[in-house]
């Protein structure tokens, strides 16, 4: 695991491909969260909000990685029975589009969850 000073920097660390979905993810959560405070946390781009982690995401050979917390997973179940969940995580795989309207979903449910 590298150490990245910033999401900026992780996110440069990958193919141009990945990149792109990260950027899109990462614009979609700051779009919801204009007050979320971005950093990193064990790795991986994270944002908090009220002091307090809302979500992380990450690359990886050939998923995407996104960390909404138990809830989301647990309400979502049926929306999320294409994706491997387990209980903290969703793996979007790459080269597939980001669910868009369904990660606008789990992150307006975080933020209600705080």
């Amino acid at each position: 695991m590298k150490n990245f000073k910033n999401i900026n920097e992780y996110i440069k660390s990958f193919p141009k491909e990945v990149q792109k979905d990260l950027i899109l993810l990462r614009g979609t959560i700051k779009k919801l969260v204009p007050k979320g405070e971005e950093t990193i946390r064990y790795g991986m781009p994270t944002f908090r909000l009220n002091n307090k982690n809302l979500l992380h995401f990450a690359a990886y050979e050939k998923h995407i990685g996104f960390y909404p917390t138990p809830g989301p997973i647990t309400s979502f179940k049926e929306e999320l029975s294409k994706y491997k969940t387990s209980k903290g995580a969703i793996q979007f795989p790459l080269g597939e589009p980001l669910p868009t309207p369904l990660i606008v979903k789990i992150i307006k449910f975080r933020i209600d969850e705080l």
